[in-house]
């Protein structure tokens, strides 16, 4: 899905700042700035014009476009709709590390129950895309002792061998579909919803994990789910503490400090790995599949 808006410079200046730390290194003329905030490319042209490109690119710039004061009875609406996904009992499910070239990838299926709610605003649940490592490896303890939750870690090995046959969207979407059946079959308690973080369009979602022996249905899949719903955003922070945990495990067991996402720190650690272990090491410990292998090997040999 392409989106394109115009704001004004003072909600520009705001995008500017805001994503920062997600720019990509390239430059492209007549474009201010490229970046990309987990399926969505945003590009800023000279012109004026807002690029957005990905699954999420109509939520993503109608953000921005309420912002700068465009489409408030379109929010207004949607924000009321949204309620109903918030204050609620549920069954949300969140997945990370599919953007790092190390570590794991860490799916977790949570249960919230209304009564929850404010316990889970009091850490700041409401907001965990804005916390940082740090406040989730404090807080991530206190949630897993009040909510039940189910994780799956997917090592790097045990990608590279799936990856051969899977997507990245298939494996992630059998991972999801593992947690939320064990999450509903040891729920005791009545839900109102299954909400899962939408990267996959739902028959597209149903058509990867249909060779599943337990397929779990009744979803509703919607994007910047763990903005809209608090079981969602546990598992995101659940998830989000299990991969710092193995992060630095393999840190560790490396003797070599790791850096998250792909970028450029990524090479040149990935070179130093190599010379150290030899590379088939990247095989126990990186996504072969992202570009990064060509560039620390200098030739795509995967």
């Amino acid at each position: 899905m392409n989106c394109v808006i115009r704001v004004s410079e003072k909600t520009k200046e705001k995008m500017i700042k805001y994503y920062e730390d997600k720019k990509r290194d390239k430059v492209i003329p007549y474009v201010i700035f490229q970046a990309q905030d987990g399926d969505t490319v945003i590009t800023m042209y000279e012109s004026g014009k807002i690029m957005f490109q990905g699954t999420s690119a109509d939520v993503d710039s109608a953000m921005w476009l309420e912002m700068d004061g465009q489409n408030k009875q379109n929010s207004s609406e949607a924000k009321e709709k949204d309620k109903k996904y918030y204050y609620c009992s549920s069954i949300g499910s969140d997945e990370v590390g599919t953007g790092d070239y190390f570590g794991p990838i860490v799916v977790t299926a949570s249960f919230v129950k209304k009564e929850d709610i404010e316990f889970l605003e009091t850490l700041g649940i409401k907001d965990s895309k804005k916390l940082t490592d740090e406040k989730i490896l404090e807080i991530a303890p206190q949630v897993a002792k009040r909510i039940s939750y189910q994780s799956i870690i997917l090592t790097n090995q045990e990608y590279n061998e799936r990856h051969s046959d899977n997507n990245m969207n298939k494996i992630k979407a059998i991972m999801h579909n593992k947690v939320l059946y064990q999450m509903v079959q040891t729920t005791k308690e009545t839900y109102d919803y299954i909400i899962v973080d939408e990267f996959a369009k739902e028959n597209r979602y149903y058509d990867y994990i249909k060779e599943s022996s337990e397929i779990q249905r009744g979803i509703t899949f919607m994007t910047k789910a763990e903005d809209k719903n608090l079981a969602v955003a546990c598992s995101s922070v659940i998830s989000r503490y299990l991969f710092l945990k193995e992060f630095d495990k393999l840190s560790d067991s490396l003797h070599i400090p790791l850096p998250k996402g792909a970028g450029p720190q990524v090479d040149t650690i990935g070179e130093e790995i190599v010379e150290k272990y030899g590379s088939d090491k990247l095989k126990e410990v990186a996504k072969l599949n992202f570009a990064n292998t060509a560039r620390i090997l200098k030739t795509v040999i995967f």
